[in-house]
């Protein structure tokens, strides 16, 4: 196995930034097209900068956050952090013991790796769930949380949500929403409410996902609960600092879901491309997606013989879209833990720069590449650590 373990996956993202460090020095960033859909930014005013200091920042950016936040999300306060995932161990931290139980409702496994690592730091219990007949709360648990999209951009049914808030809180346990894309894609797209109007004790999403902030988490929820979450975020370091904040605030007062509405079209042009040759594409809310299962069958459909696992493959599949073709997807840059799914985001603010046929052809070029070194296992291990 070539990607054994979290530090294997950490070498093989500090290959693929080494090669965007190396065609942005060489050419420059309009020749990168990237369609992660959470390429963020930092789209701070000139009067911001001489703002970013210890503590005035907090002062001022904080304020100028709680009504842009709660706009958002809704609720009654508003909590910055580093990221999302910092923003549930907090809540984890916070909320609950050693022995507890949490379970989680989502539309479809895996979780988030941040979830089962967080409680396992402090030895609580952790029960998953994606079919809604199956949930249930014991007399062990503690507190329940709700992914309203997946790694994979799989949404929550509506009704399964309210149905997950109404067996918690008959039992007074509090719900965390894991809305890092969802509260866009959710609301927008599938015209659902927000996490907070639904019943959400709290809810966090990530401001750079579909939304040009800060890789940062805001999250928002009932006082008396963020106030928790905020205290135990202080102590270890958890919590965002003034130049992420900032980005957040000047990213909510210009977000619009044009983009993510526009992004159909062109969703629906390269989905009828790739499906002439991939039975295994298929749609994402917001573009679309070769799952790491299905890139597998794709390889067979070919006799072709490997001893790659799928999460290999896929991502020996991403490096190649990155560097023969200068298109960035999850599974190349992506944290150890993050999906291995190749998904190509029209709702990227890049997609607006390349047209359908580039794409389907530098997919088909990447295929090819990758079905001619499967064999090779020294090729593909330069492949993927550059």
């Amino acid at each position: 196995m070539l990607l054994n373990s979290p530090l294997q996956e950490s070498k093989r993202r500090e290959a693929a930034l080494k090669i965007i460090d190396s065609k942005i020095k060489n050419k420059d960033r309009t020749h990168l097209y990237d369609l992660t859909g959470l390429s963020g930014g930092f789209p701070l005013k000139k009067e911001d900068i001489e703002l970013l200091e210890t503590y005035a920042g907090p002062a001022i950016f904080e304020e100028k956050l709680q009504p842009l936040g709660l706009e958002h999300l809704g609720g009654e306060k508003v909590l910055a952090l580093n990221r999302t995932s910092s923003g549930i161990l907090a809540t984890i931290l916070a909320l609950v013991k050693s022995k507890d139980q949490v379970v989680h409702y989502l539309p479809q496994l895996p979780s988030h790796p941040i979830i089962p690592r967080s409680l396992k730091l402090i030895d609580a219990q952790y029960t998953e769930y994606d079919h809604i007949e199956d949930f249930k709360i014991t007399d062990k648990t503690v507190l329940t949380i709700i992914t309203g999209s997946t790694m994979d951009h799989q949404i929550i049914r509506k009704e399964d949500f309210l149905k997950v808030v109404e067996i918690s809180h008959d039992q007074n346990i509090p719900v965390l929403v894991d809305d890092a894309s969802g509260a866009r894609l959710r609301t927008i797209l599938y015209e659902q409410p927000r996490a907070m109007d639904m019943g959400a004790d709290i809810v966090i999403t990530s401001t750079d996902k579909l939304m040009e902030g800060p890789r940062g988490g805001l999250m928002s929820g009932k006082e008396g609960l963020i106030d928790l979450i905020k205290s135990k975020a202080y102590q270890y370091g958890l919590e965002a600092q003034p130049p992420l904040i900032a980005g957040m605030v000047r990213a909510l007062e210009q977000f619009s879901p044009e983009r993510i509405i526009k992004s159909q079209e062109k969703k629906e042009e390269i989905f009828q491309q790739l499906k002439k040759d991939f039975q295994g594409i298929s749609k994402t809310p917001t573009g679309v997606m070769l799952k790491e299962e299905d890139l597998m069958r794709e390889i067979e459909y070919l006799d072709k013989r490997t001893s790659l696992d799928s999460k290999e493959a896929a991502q020996i599949m991403a490096m190649i879209l990155l560097r023969e073709h200068d298109i960035i997807t999850i599974p190349a840059v992506g944290m150890p833990g993050a999906s291995s799914t190749l998904r190509l985001d029209m709702a990227s603010k890049d997609a607006e720069r390349v047209d359908v046929d580039h794409l389907t052809q530098a997919f088909h070029d990447a295929f090819g590449k990758l079905t001619d070194v499967l064999a090779d296992e020294q090729t593909c291990r330069d492949i993927l650590f550059n």
